[in-house]
């Protein structure tokens, strides 16, 4: 679902908007040199649709990072146990 966008005769190209892009997860990650950092940062600045993906990335990345962190009720992580206790039971009684 690619969608091209028009960024105006001084603004980026498509092909250096797709190469800052693929560089964006490696930006949320802290996974570039400080120099590659300014660089997208600078982009960013100037290419409103690259930074509308940013900050669905960035976003996206929050919420799985806040999903990861959370634990189970102990509830449920009780009949959870049980119920593979269970299994492991009837398992080594065949």
């Amino acid at each position: 679902m690619s969608q091209s966008h028009s960024h105006g005769d001084n603004g980026p190209g498509e092909a250096e908007c797709a190469d800052y892009l693929e560089r964006i997860v490696f930006f949320l990650d802290n996974e570039l040199d400080e120099a590659d950092c300014s660089e997208v940062r600078v982009h960013l600045d100037e290419c409103g649709p690259c930074l509308e993906k940013y900050d669905l990335q960035r976003v996206v990345k929050q919420v799985v990072a806040r999903s990861c962190s959370e634990s189970a009720p102990d509830d449920l992580r009780e009949r959870v146990r049980i119920r593979i206790r269970e299994v492991q039971i009837r398992i080594t009684e065949s």
